[in-house]
């Protein structure tokens, strides 16, 4: 196996301050069972009021901050927001006025291409997780976070996962915890596509894991963190209320993917890029060409399942209740759209990427913008 699993703490300090095919035989699945948009970062993002309906952002985005660099995630802890920066390796927070400092350095990125400090998420007790590349390879680590808002402070890590495939192209990264209290992990093939159809390489998989790191009992694949196969890019998790599983992968030439991930399926990728009709795989539930859209981070909001795309530099929005179809926002109003988030108010904070080298930035990139959701 590409990888190893450790609970052990590592002893590397944190400083402060501051992206075919030959097909490998898979096994059979073991049984198992919004307001004004802000003008400041925090302040209106601590309410926590409740919509019901589905969602569309409407009226023209308020700058939450400028002046990032190639961000990539972000959180809230407390209702501070969180803010991974890929190349520094730092982990941010933002005041009310929309100013930003560095908690923390996560130690030992190595930023090159398209690896970095990517995926944040917090469990439920407040700790964050970040998925990052080390040079040998992607990793999972936590922290804790100690201070209160204005002064936050992040701990020394502890490693859960490491020597995930990592290379200049094709990291995965994103990482979230479901609503069954697990944490997922979307690992990309790292440049080698057969890792994608090889259950014997994390790469190429979206993985489940408890908050500890372990293998939960009823994982479709015996002593395995493989949750579904066949991916490329990964790089969007989100969840419907009702449990539905969505998440949006990069293709190479042809198609771009929104997939429902069912556990044990395989997605195809190298043998199938995009929708294929093949019985051996899933396909996508939509799909788009690479120009129109390379879609990064996903989220949910009261039946959509919103997407940021870098390449198409948009924002889509896709109904629950069918999503074959999508509505764009903000086409080219922004550049690329690296992240999107629901705020604690019930804000859409949507994470530009400007700065990653493969953008036009303005003078303010990289920014994080907010906008209210009309709720039906």
């Amino acid at each position: 196996m590409e990888h190893r699993r450790r609970t052990a703490v590592v002893l590397a300090g944190v400083g402060v301050g501051l992206l075919t095919s030959c097909t490998a035989q898979q096994p059979a699945p073991a049984t198992s069972p919004s307001d004004p948009a802000p003008t400041t970062a925090t302040a209106t993002a601590r309410a926590t009021p409740t919509r019901p309906g589905p969602a569309a952002p409407t009226g023209t985005p308020a700058v939450v901050t400028t002046g990032l660099e190639a961000p990539w995630s972000v959180v809230f802890h407390d209702g501070t927001p969180l803010i991974s920066e890929r190349d520094s390796g730092r982990v941010l927070e933002l005041a009310d006025d929309g100013s930003a400092r560095a908690i923390g350095t996560v130690d030992g990125v190595v930023a090159s291409g398209e690896g970095g400090l990517l995926g944040l998420a917090l469990d439920d007790r407040d700790r964050l997780y970040a998925y990052s590349t080390a040079a040998d390879g992607n990793r999972v680590q936590r922290f804790t976070v100690t201070g209160s808002a204005g002064s936050l402070s992040l701990g020394q890590p502890e490693t859960l996962l490491d020597g995930l495939p990592s290379a200049g192209i094709h990291n995965g990264g994103r990482i979230a915890f479901g609503p069954d209290d697990l944490l997922y992990v979307t690992v990309g093939d790292a440049g080698q596509p057969d890792r994608a159809q090889d259950l014997e390489s994390l790469g190429g998989k979206i993985l489940r894991m408890t908050a500890d790191g372990d293998v939960p009992a009823d994982n479709p694949f015996p002593d395995s963190l493989v949750y579904s196969s066949g991916h490329r890019n990964p790089q969007g998790l989100a969840w419907a209320d009702d449990g539905t599983m969505f998440a949006s992968e990069f293709g190479q030439n042809t198609w771009d993917e929104l997939n429902v991930i069912t556990p044990g399926a395989n997605y195809g990728w190298p043998t199938v890029e995009g929708i294929g009709n093949d019985q051996d795989f899933t396909d996508p539930v939509q799909q788009w060409e690479p120009s129109a859209a390379s879609p990064s981070g996903i989220t949910h909001a009261d039946g959509t399942i919103f997407i940021a795309n870098l390449r198409g530099q948009v924002l889509q929005a896709v109904p629950v209740a069918d999503p074959t179809t999508s509505t764009e926002h903000y086409l080219r109003e922004y550049g690329r759209i690296r992240d999107v988030t629901v705020a604690p108010d019930g804000q859409l904070w949507l994470v530009t990427s400007n700065t990653d080298g493969r953008g036009t930035p303005g003078p303010d990139d990289d920014r994080i913008l907010s906008v209210r959701l009309e709720r039906g």
